[in-house]
């Protein structure tokens, strides 16, 4: 979480977390005090939770998303942990019946 935030004041455009690191951002903002103060101390402004969907067409779809908001992360200076973006490791999701869990070609 405190990747993705350094990724977020470092980015010139909005990221998204994964569920994972979205809860535990949330559980932050709870102590609203703390969390002002680290990002004054950290980021010299207070970074705002805004959640809400992008537009697809500006920002890319999901998988597009998170993808740029994982290199944003390296870029700030971070490694990813796949222990909090699974959904990286995920194949983008098409309709191609390639044996997927909702394919008519998966065994149930």
């Amino acid at each position: 979480m405190l990747a993705f935030l350094a990724a977020c004041d470092y980015a010139d455009r909005p990221l998204s977390p994964s569920p994972l690191v979205d809860d535990f951002w949330h559980a932050f903002l709870l102590h609203t005090k703390a969390y002002a103060e680290f990002c004054q101390q950290r980021f010299g402004r207070f970074l705002h939770h805004q959640p809400g969907f992008l537009d697809k067409d500006e920002h890319g779809g999901g998988k597009a998303l998170r993808a740029l908001t994982a290199d944003s992360i390296t870029l700030a200076g971070y490694e990813i942990d796949m222990e909090f973006w699974p959904e990286l490791d995920v194949a983008d999701c098409s309709q191609c019946h390639a044996n997927c869990s909702d394919s008519p070609n998966h065994p149930k």
